[in-house]
């Protein structure tokens, strides 16, 4: 076995993005979603819905996002006892989003400049994408009331990324794969932007106030003590506005080794085929002045002589004093 130590311009590093279609079975656009009765029914239909790309009896069916409204009073659903006024599910939900986003208890969320009280999360099912959700290039339609309206995020056109608890921070705008509306830069007349993106954490928080008081009227629960059906009213202006794109980003890392095998290097082997086991001696005597190997694999080592890593070469390298070879090994990580 032969040894070269490397160098450190034989080390190169690089970064590349690769995107995918975030939704199952590579689709880039949703134009149907589908709920469980089963899980709407359980426990857990009193926080959250799930949206399916098929029917959920379907064998195909996979949980594509959920959707949870959160409420900072608890308004919206069924209090857990009657006793403890405001303690519900939606204030629950608040409570989750606000800790995770904004890692407080108090704080309070705010699109584009103005505080509401509202919010639905659309949280996207951690198994669509690998790191995170790709910034401007997805649009969500929404129908309602027999008027659309197209969202998508300013990443295009903000002057600096945003950072909270939850990673990179863009406000949702009017508009379609990051194409900013005109109109009033794409925000609502009054209540702000129409939500946060949080590409990181895989969510997209919908400013419920803006969405009612635009020609959708979407609403939203604001009746104490009452389950006023907020996330299956989303799940019908997603459903009915049939096109949701949306694409997932992944950065991969390499390392780059550029191992050289120079003419007088590399010619001789401790394979017992090519020396004497007893001696040490070359057996045959035309490999004494015109020695023919053939390296198939490449052991990276650190300096305890740990191996590291393998790289196998997809051939049987010829090597002697007169050819020489440079070997591009690539790490991925």
């Amino acid at each position: 076995m032969s040894f070269n130590r490397l160098a450190p311009e034989d080390f190169v590093v690089s970064s590349d993005s690769v995107t995918a279609p975030l939704w199952s079975a590579g689709a880039p656009t949703l134009t149907a979603i589908y709920s469980s009765s089963v899980q709407e029914a359980g426990s857990s239909g009193n926080f959250y819905l799930n949206a399916y790309q098929t029917a959920s009896t379907d064998d195909a069916a996979e949980i594509q996002f959920a959707i949870a409204y959160g409420n900072k009073y608890g308004s919206g659903s069924e209090y857990y006892n009657s006793a403890v006024p405001g303690a519900s599910p939606t204030r629950t939900i608040y409570g989750q989003y606000r800790n995770l986003v904004l890692g407080s208890e108090t704080a309070d969320f705010a699109f584009g400049g103005v505080t509401q009280s509202a919010f639905v999360a659309l949280s996207i099912d951690r198994n669509r994408y690998k790191q995170s959700l790709l910034p401007g290039t997805w649009t969500l339609k929404l129908t309602y009331s027999g008027d659309d309206i197209y969202l998508t995020d300013d990443s295009l056109v903000a002057s600096s990324v945003v950072f909270n608890d939850a990673g990179r921070v863009y406000q949702i705008v009017s508009g379609s794969a990051g194409v900013v509306d005109p109109v009033n830069n794409g925000y609502s007349p009054l209540d702000g932007s129409w939500g946060l993106f949080l590409p990181d954490i895989g969510t997209l928080l919908l400013n419920c106030r803006a969405l009612n008081q635009s020609t959708l009227g979407l609403p939203y629960g604001l009746s104490a003590n009452t389950d006023n059906g907020t996330n299956q009213f989303y799940f019908v202006a997603i459903n009915d506005g049939a096109s949701f794109t949306m694409n997932s980003q992944e950065n991969i890392s390499s390392d780059y080794i550029f191992v050289r095998a120079r003419n007088a290097e590399f010619n001789y082997s401790e394979n017992p085929s090519f020396i004497a086991g007893s001696t040490g001696e070359v057996i045959y005597n035309s490999f004494i002045n015109n020695p023919q190997t053939f390296p198939t694999t490449i052991g990276l080592y650190n300096d305890n002589n740990e191996l590291l890593a393998v790289a196998k070469l997809s051939r049987p390298l010829l090597k002697d004093f007169t050819k020489e070879a440079l070997v591009r090994v690539k790490l991925d990580f």
